[in-house]
């Protein structure tokens, strides 16, 4: 593995990282949305990572991990929304977005499993910047080294 290609595949983690962060605090700003423009409330979105593929031939790929294994870095590979945990269901007959029993609509977005997804996030997010300050040092003791 290259130093460039170390340097890339943390660059990558940070971004897909961020790119995350960005995505809970869609859904912690959404929390108490209870129409969107389709009409429903808002649905919560998740976001999935897949390893980045540099050679999208099969056989150079084949190859490659036949020789040895390159990592390529991360990618975000789809963003979906979840429509597997139910809307929060809350008694409010005053509300304008209240069915004819009263009951309102909630988001399906918990603000507790928000809250520890971004603390995950936050910290793969530092464990990449620290992993490519230690980068940043080898290349730096490199130079030195080759300069003496």
């Amino acid at each position: 593995m290259g130093l460039f290609q170390a340097f890339d595949i943390a660059a990558s983690g940070m971004t897909a990282q961020r790119f995350r962060m960005d995505t809970i605090a869609e859904n912690l700003a959404n929390v108490n949305t209870t129409r969107t423009e389709e009409g429903e409330p808002y649905r919560r979105k998740i976001v999935l990572f897949e390893e980045k593929q540099l050679n999208p031939v099969f056989s150079r790929t084949l190859e490659d991990y036949m020789n040895s294994y390159h990592g390529n870095g991360v990618k975000v590979s789809r963003i979906y929304e979840d429509t597997e945990t139910d809307f929060t269901m809350v008694y409010d007959p005053s509300h304008p977005d209240a069915d004819e029993n009263g009951y309102v609509r909630y988001p399906n977005v918990d603000s507790i499993t928000e809250m520890t997804n971004l603390i995950d996030s936050s910290r793969a997010y530092q464990a990449n910047v620290t992993a490519f300050g230690a980068l940043k040092a080898m290349a730096g003791y490199g130079i030195q080294i080759g300069g003496s």
